[in-house]
């Protein structure tokens, strides 16, 4: 058995066991700081804080918060007191009041302690603005569930999720791959530019995603790939300086990815994507799946909606198939009941 590679070094033949969520870098539209959680001292820092925050990395490491200016540190420690498990949202700003840089950020706890704070400016070249922004943002995003939850079939839902996804997002193409009991996959929706070779029906190994990333999957519902031909952005330092160790970036949204998956999307044509996880009953059910051929960034509140309407969705497919199985056990306790009473009055339960 090959030993455990380490992220980026891995091939097709153990791939599944590489530690894709131990990356050490992030995509460039944004930057991630590691900060000691009482002092919010920066720990460590990624290579392109200066193009996000105006400041080198290297000016910022042991440094209080305070050094990268604005709003940032003040933002961070109102959110202490409303931190839970799962990453928090932010927004601030940094540069002079005259002229701040504004910025979506997301604030979390990684396993082995500290905070991990992931800030994207809103004016990044690459972003897009979708209708689940602004002023209307919150009726659209309400149209949207209701669309949803009038679903009465894994297909209608399918189908409606697909398209949905597709007209408040605008990415090329837009798939739901459905898992079977062997982890195997099948397209089962799909909404597409009419110029693309429909991928509907096709059917991909479990192989296809490991086991590690299924396991990340459950853990950060949403992943976006900006620009799978982008500079990937490495931590400095290399390791956490306060135990040694690297950063576990199982809950980053600005995660790179690895580079089997990178060169397989570029194999695909694709150059953005998206996912979206769905889930039923603690396993990964399948995904919601985008890709588009050109550089795509959706914003914090973008993504905050997707994962909101990819929730919605899996509690309507286990409601679903609940509904569906209660009426298959109804069914059978029914037929159950006609045999023993054949069989108690005809002696025979074959008529």
């Amino acid at each position: 058995m090959d030993d455990v590679p380490a992220f980026g070094q891995a091939n097709l033949t153990n791939c599944e066991r590489e530690p894709i969520h131990l990356a050490g870098a992030v995509q460039p539209h944004g930057a991630l700081l590691l900060l000691a959680e009482g002092s919010l001292r920066v720990l460590q820092a990624s290579a392109n804080a200066e193009a996000v925050l105006g400041l080198p990395a290297a000016d910022l490491l042991g440094q209080p918060l305070t050094r990268v200016g604005g709003d940032v540190a003040s933002r961070v420690s109102e959110g202490l007191t409303a931190l839970g498990r799962d990453p928090m949202p932010l927004a601030a700003h940094v540069g002079p009041p005259q002229q701040p840089r504004h910025l979506y950020g997301t604030l979390h706890r990684p396993p082995g302690g500290g905070l991990v704070l992931e800030l994207e400016p809103r004016d990044s070249p690459t972003l897009v603005r979708t209708p689940l922004e602004g002023e209307q943002g919150a009726a659209t995003l309400a149209d949207a569930v209701r669309r949803i939850t009038s679903t009465a079939s894994i297909q209608t839902l399918a189908d409606a999720l697909v398209k949905l996804t597709r007209e408040l997002t605008g990415y090329d193409r837009v798939m739901i791959y459905r898992f079977d009991a062997d982890e195997h996959g099948q397209v089962i929706a799909e909404s597409c530019d009419h110029k693309l070779e429909p991928f509907l029906g096709h059917h991909y190994p479990a192989s296809d995603i490991p086991a590690q990333a299924r396991a990340l999957y459950l853990k950060n519902r949403v992943r976006v790939l900006v620009d799978v031909d982008s500079e990937q952005q490495g931590l400095t330092p290399t390791l956490r300086p306060d135990n040694g160790q690297p950063l576990d970036m199982s809950l980053c949204q600005l995660r790179s990815m690895s580079p089997l998956h990178l060169q397989y999307l570029r194999n695909m044509g694709v150059t953005a994507s998206m996912s979206a996880s769905l889930v039923r009953d603690g396993r990964l059910w399948g995904l919601l799946v985008a890709h588009h051929g050109r550089p795509r960034q959706l914003s914090a509140p973008a993504r905050a909606g997707l994962d909101l309407l990819s929730e919605v969705a899996s509690t309507r497919i286990a409601a679903i198939e609940n509904y569906a199985h209660a009426q298959v056990a109804l069914l059978v306790r029914r037929l159950e009941q006609r045999l023993i009473e054949a069989t108690s009055t005809e002696g025979d339960w074959r008529q």
